[in-house]
């Protein structure tokens, strides 16, 4: 019994069709786990940078600045050595942040400070200059809020507050510490 081959034609088509798919999966499976591909290399530093963030009526809100900027593109994170970030709106005091290090995220929106944070409250707008402290903050700077879930120390005049987290929402000037909260107030002298 013979086989026509215009019946064996396209069984042979599919099986060739099938054959190069299969061979094309295996190759682009291959790439996607290249070593090259799964390292964390930066693609470019920048070493004593400065960005500036301004309001609608053009004048300077936040200033992030650091020693040196790392940026990593398999995760597209971003790491500061030595950031500061500076915030001046009108008719508030100005606030300081300072670390040893950082991270940012979606797109310098979120700043997360370790090791050594100081954020300085200057005095003005009818409140006193003021002093945090703590290992770990988180910046969100389109809410101008900072939280940390580390221990805090406040100081501001003859006052100071530690506990151990924190929130403060600078706009609305809500602040929470959550837990073994410990305050010392002083009476101011007549």
């Amino acid at each position: 019994m013979r086989v026509p081959t215009t019946r064996l034609f396209p069984l042979g088509l599919m099986l060739a069709l099938a054959a190069i798919t299969f061979y094309l999966d295996r190759t682009v499976s291959e790439e996607d786990s290249h070593p090259a591909l799964r390292r964390h290399d930066p693609d470019y530093l920048v070493a004593n940078f400065t960005t500036t963030t301004y309001n609608r009526e053009g004048a300077a809100e936040t200033m992030l600045s650091a020693a040196r900027m790392v940026h990593y593109p398999d995760d597209d994170s971003t790491e500061l050595e030595a950031p500061r970030v500076v915030q001046t709106k009108r008719d508030e005091p100005r606030v300081t942040v300072r670390a040893d290090r950082g991270k940012l995220e979606r797109a310098g929106e979120d700043i997360y400070l370790y090791d050594n944070v100081v954020l300085e409250r200057a005095a003005g707008a009818g409140h006193t200059a003021a002093r945090l402290t703590t290992e770990f903050l988180h910046v969100v700077r389109d809410r101008s809020m900072v939280r940390t879930d580390r221990e805090v120390r406040i100081v501001e005049e003859s006052r100071s507050l530690s506990g151990r987290g924190m929130e403060y929402n600078n706009e609305t000037g809500h602040f929470t510490l959550r837990s073994e909260v410990r305050g010392r107030f002083e009476a101011k002298q007549p």
